[in-house]
């Protein structure tokens, strides 16, 4: 080997970095892709704890909404959506985005001819309340 090859430092993870993309706006990409990689795998590791149970080890239940949607909120920079389109079903893959005003008007009518109950109506312009009892 030659001198130089034996005096050439090891490079860490920043040198490679430099090292692969000369470019700053490329070099700020892989460092925010690490940093949201690190903010995923923070979330994930939360949630995990708030669901599972670590034997000899007390913990206390969190509220997972916050966390739950910085997970949502750091896949979806990546590109991933938790809810979407499935089998073509409307908005947000809802069955109920395709029901048309006249199935709506028989499940109401269902709904008021079984169940007990009082209809409140409200006329407008003059405010007028009405109530049907059946």
């Amino acid at each position: 080997m030659t001198d130089s090859a034996k005096k050439e430092p090891k490079k860490g993870i920043i040198g490679k970095i430099k090292e692969a993309a000369d470019d700053k706006e490329e070099q700020l990409a892989i460092l925010s892709t690490f940093v949201r990689l690190g903010i995923l795998v923070w979330a994930g590791g939360i949630l995990t704890l708030n669901y599972v149970t670590i034997p000899g080890w007390e913990q206390d239940k969190i509220d997972p909404t916050f966390i739950a949607s910085v997970f949502t909120g750091v896949t979806a920079t990546f590109g991933i959506q938790a809810g979407g389109k499935k089998n073509g079903n409307g908005a947000n893959g809802s069955p109920s985005a395709n029901i048309t005003k006249k199935d709506m008007e028989a499940l109401i009518e269902k709904a008021t001819n079984t169940a007990p109950g009082q209809t409140i109506r409200i006329e407008s312009p003059a405010l007028k309340i009405v109530e049907d009892k059946k």
